[in-house]
């Protein structure tokens, strides 16, 4: 049974992958000097601090610190695990991915199962969604539905578009489709395990959705994960979602995300709503960049998606009072992942509206005008805080700091956070003293990085000799290949801090001299020193491409004068304890030698 994917094969991957290409297919590069730049995709910037190098295969951003090779950049992008992303390279390349076999380990065969279970998984989600659309034309209550759906305001296009259908008021559609024939009890636990069917206490097996409007939802990659149907008439729970399967996880997905990816390049703005309904009619007014999650509050999860995607996050919800207790839910989510230059805000609607009659009622324009109005996420805050303490008396002021101070700080944002605190003092009659504060704050920081910017021309001489040999393999892995006079053999007996992690690193690079930043990356990638190559490398590096041969030797040579003294210093020492042996002395006396 096949198992892991091969090491050479994911050496091959990296090899054969232009890690430009990679990037360039989901964010467009310019070309600057021998590298190419854009707009951090990770967090959001004006100016480009993003750096791509075709040379080294490898990306970093000067302005989040986000870096990697092909690899990290999918799994980061797509939000992809990494054996999904090297089958995205593989079908980048086309050709298919192999697995190793194993006769004795049980975990490689459960890891093989597991992905060709989850292939079969997507593909009879997607045969159900096509069948639930084939429903909608075709079953007996087909013209109801179709009914329905044009009285909520839906053209057949917007429809189509959505992939809508219809789960027969029969028991056993859904069972009889594709849970009969060869291999039944099989298929059937397929479907009951995907909550396509269900299961009574007596064993009669029959359909999970019936006599309702269906709308498949899509993952980030489009692949059909689960459905939510909404009954026809008032019987039954309004809304009815799959429940938690191996293939489906709530708390990641958004429906209408993928739609609303799919149809904007560069997302301005996404709005997040209560219900599919909603974000249906809200497409069938020309706005289509509404999401909704599915039965549960915005995760934070949800908000690492959006803030991946856009700048300007929108809530929408009821303006009663679970509305509002769902927006506070969403803010608390959202704290620790709002960067500076993301926005979230708020929009509470009339009793008894929901974007979906609203639009309707007042169309696009005057709807997104309404978003345009939207409350700041400081204002929320602040109101509802104030709405609970009253800050007429020091308790009151004191009982405010207290509750908001833990949000305000979870903010990622300085900008964000530093205009929140302000707001606080303002509103506690303490700005003076907080702009006081700030001012010798910021004063401070001035004198401390005067400071570290004179300790810049420092780095070279201040940086190890082993420290300064790995990063100059990270950039030029060659540099052993084309230099055999550094044996780092030689120095197996030190006890130079890091040597075994150099001596790894250069062995690595002899034997692959045809590696370059991102496959060495990959191959130390689930190796704990993987996190310091990291640290080096996103270092400013201060030797020039000419001067690195020369760094690299003069390096190597200052490495064989500390282990020729800690040789020394150890044979001295043992000579005064309890003598040396004839070897021992004739050592001695040639590394005296060798030192003068």
């Amino acid at each position: 049974m096949a198992g892991l994917i091969p090491r050479d094969f994911i050496d091959d991957m990296i090899a054969r992958t232009d890690i430009v290409e990679i990037v360039d297919s989901r964010v467009k590069l310019k070309k600057a000097g021998k590298n190419y730049q854009a707009c951090c995709p990770f967090h959001n910037e004006k100016t480009p601090s993003f750096t791509v190098s075709q040379e080294k295969q490898f990306y970093h951003c000067f302005g989040c610190g986000a870096h990697g090779n092909a690899v990290s950049f999918l799994m980061e992008y797509d939000r992809l695990e990494f054996p999904e992303a090297i089958e995205e390279l593989a079908r980048h390349h086309g050709v298919e991915v192999p697995r190793e076999q194993s006769s004795s380990g049980s975990n490689n065969q459960q890891t093989s199962v597991g992905k060709e279970q989850l292939e079969n998984d997507f593909a009879i989600m997607e045969k159900s969604a096509r069948f639930f659309q084939h429903q909608l034309k075709h079953d007996k209550q087909s013209e109801r539905a179709i009914a329905y759906l044009k009285s909520r305001g839906l053209s057949g296009e917007t429809v189509k578009r959505w992939e809508i259908g219809y789960a027969s008021d029969q028991w056993d559609s859904v069972l009889n489709q594709f849970g009969k024939g060869s291999e039944q009890s099989t298929k059937q636990q397929q479907l009951l395990d995907l909550k396509l069917i269900t299961e009574n206490d007596n064993g009669r097996r029959f359909d999970f959705f019936r006599d309702r409007i269906m709308f498949p939802i899509r993952d980030k990659r489009g692949r059909v994960v689960g459905f939510g149907g909404r009954v026809l008439d008032d019987g039954g729970p309004k809304y009815l979602n799959s429940p938690e399967t191996r293939v489906f996880h709530k708390g990641n997905e958004l429906y209408g995300f993928y739609q609303a990816r799919q149809a904007h390049r560069q997302l301005d703005k996404i709005l997040i709503v209560e219900g599919y309904m909603d974000v249906v009619a809200l497409a069938e007014h020309g706005i289509d960049y509404a999401v909704a999650a599915l039965g549960t509050a915005t995760t934070p999860e949800h908000i690492q998606m959006l803030v991946r995607a856009t700048s300007d996050i929108i809530c929408c919800y009821d303006g009663d009072r679970a509305g509002r207790e769902a927006a506070w839910r969403a803010m608390e989510n959202a704290l620790p992942y709002l960067k500076d230059g993301i926005t979230m805000r708020f929009l509470f609607l009339p009793d008894g509206e929901d974007p979906d009659t609203m639009v309707q009622s007042i169309g696009q324009s005057a709807f997104e005008a309404k978003l345009n109005e939207a409350q700041p996420l400081s204002k929320f805050l602040f109101d509802n805080l104030l709405k609970q303490h009253s800050i007429g008396s020091a308790e009151g002021k004191a009982g405010l700091k207290a509750q908001v101070q833990p949000l305000i700080d979870k903010m990622l944002g300085d900008n964000q956070r530093d205009m929140l605190n302000e707001e606080l003092s303002r509103i506690c009659g303490e700005q003076d003293r907080f702009r006081r504060e700030r001012d010798i704050q910021r004063a401070n920081q001035t004198v401390n990085n005067t400071q570290a910017e004179s300790k810049v021309a420092l780095q070279k001489t201040n940086m190890s000799p082993v420290r300064m040999m790995i990063r100059l393999l990270l950039d030029s892995p060659n540099l052993a290949s084309d230099y055999d006079q550094v044996n780092l053999e030689a120095l197996q007996s030190s006890q130079i801090a890091g040597l075994d992690v150099l001596t790894e690193l250069h062995q690595y690079c002899k034997n692959n001299p045809s590696a370059n930043t991102g496959s060495v990356l990959e191959y130390f990638r689930n190796q704990p020193v993987v996190k310091h190559f990291s640290k080096l490398l996103v270092q400013e590096q201060l030797i020039q491409p000419e001067e690195a041969t020369v760094m690299y030797l003069d390096c190597f040579t200052k490495l064989i004068h500390w282990h020729v003294e800690q040789r020394m210093d150890s044979l001295m020492g043992k000579s005064r304890v309890s003598g040396l042996s004839s070897a021992e002395k004739q050592e001695l006396n040639l590394l005296m030698q060798a030192k003068k």
